[in-house]
């Protein structure tokens, strides 16, 4: 169905739409590249949320006439009005006469209807080319539109016998500065940065994007039940900070909270903890894509226990630290190997002296 030529400019829109990995959020990564007589005259991205889409970028770049020219898209194009007007109309305008996309958009408002109405107009279109490699560009985007949930990242910095710190809580630095510095990649990817209240009371961490460079910082949040935060902790600085808390009676903490630009947010008591679940609902209605979890072994062993995890970024540096040090999750004791949690490994590469694992928690 698709030819050699097909897949070499549909990859070529894969690597534009790559480029803004770190700045589209909420919006999903799109690329476009336009093609007359299977040369490329016309290439684009989407840079930002709110700045124009990848298609009208792309047909703002063209050096020749697009007029029954073919549009390679990783991304159906949209068909309602949001910050931008429709790219369906700006194309059919254009006179484009074949629109080739990887993946449907799986947006409820666009779903299908992008692909109707150019179809409508007479263009030609098909799609699935490279959908696989598209969809691994959008995980949070479409996490988010068919499930109601973010994208759930666990990333976990260990010795090679699976420890985080020792047992009297020191923990920095386990890993070398190779990983570190990709670390800093996949929070700078990320629309927010959760940790819990136990690493913010021992690290004090910041949870910015420092070794890489990027155009905006992720959210910040923190799962804190008794509203215990300091309100001098470093993660108040600057950007927006989100506290789940079970605690609604600190009603002066919050006003304090409030002044310095933190939003706390009363989740339901769920046995003496916030409600995970809930959180992640109202995480997906503010647009968080992708979420980043730097936290301690408590919330990870929830999050794995409750099923929110997708997948685990681990970093395991080649040294032991024996049984006594901590552990990377907290979860129930198993009585059968039945119930253990399965993973499917996506990925394992050297980062500098570190080894770094890619997994998906497995869904049957």
């Amino acid at each position: 169905m698709f030819s050699s030529v097909d897949y070499i400019h549909m990859s070529h829109a894969l690597q534009l739409a790559h480029k803004g990995l770190y700045s589209t959020s909420p919006n999903p990564r799109v690329g476009c590249v336009i093609t007359q007589h299977d040369k490329m005259i016309a290439s684009g991205w989407h840079e930002r949320t709110g700045q124009p889409h990848a298609e009208i970028n792309a047909l703002n770049s063209a050096i020749e006439d697009v007029r029954g020219a073919t549009a390679y898209i990783t991304l159906e194009p949209c068909s309602h009005h949001g910050h931008t007007p429709p790219c369906t109309d700006a194309l059919i305008r254009a006179g484009v006469g074949k629109v080739i996309i990887a993946m449907q958009d799986p947006n409820p408002k666009v779903s299908g209807q992008g692909i109707a109405q150019l179809q409508q107009a007479g263009i030609t279109v098909e799609s699935g080319l490279l959908e696989t490699e598209a969809q691994q560009l959008n995980p949070g985007f479409i996490s988010r539109m068919t499930r109601k949930k973010s994208w759930v990242r666990l990333k976990i910095a260990a010795s090679l016998d699976g420890k985080t710190a020792l047992n009297n809580g020191q923990s920095q630095w386990i890993t070398g500065e190779a990983a570190q510095r990709d670390g800093h990649r996949w929070r700078a990817r990320s629309c927010a940065v959760l940790t819990g209240i136990g690493t913010l009371m021992q690290d004090d961490p910041k949870l910015t994007v420092r070794h890489v460079t990027t155009t905006r910082q992720p959210k910040k949040i923190v799962i804190d039940k008794e509203l215990d935060i300091p309100l001098d902790a470093k993660l108040l600085q600057g950007e927006e900070v989100l506290i789940f808390t079970t605690n609604a009676k600190k009603i002066e903490k919050i006003t304090a909270l409030n002044v310095l630009g933190a939003h706390v947010i009363v989740s339901p008591d769920m046995g003496g903890n916030v409600d995970l679940v809930g959180m992640m609902h109202k995480l997906a209605e503010l647009e968080i894509n992708e979420l980043l979890v730097e936290a301690g072994s408590g919330i990870n062993g929830a999050l794995i226990n409750a099923g929110l995890v997708d997948e685990l970024v681990l970093f395991l540096a080649p040294h032991l630290l024996g049984d006594i040090a901590q552990g990377m999750s907290k979860l129930p004791e198993l009585t059968g190997l039945d119930q253990k949690h399965l993973l499917d490994i996506h990925d394992v590469r050297m980062i500098g002296r570190d080894i770094r694992v890619i997994a998906r928690c497995h869904k049957p």
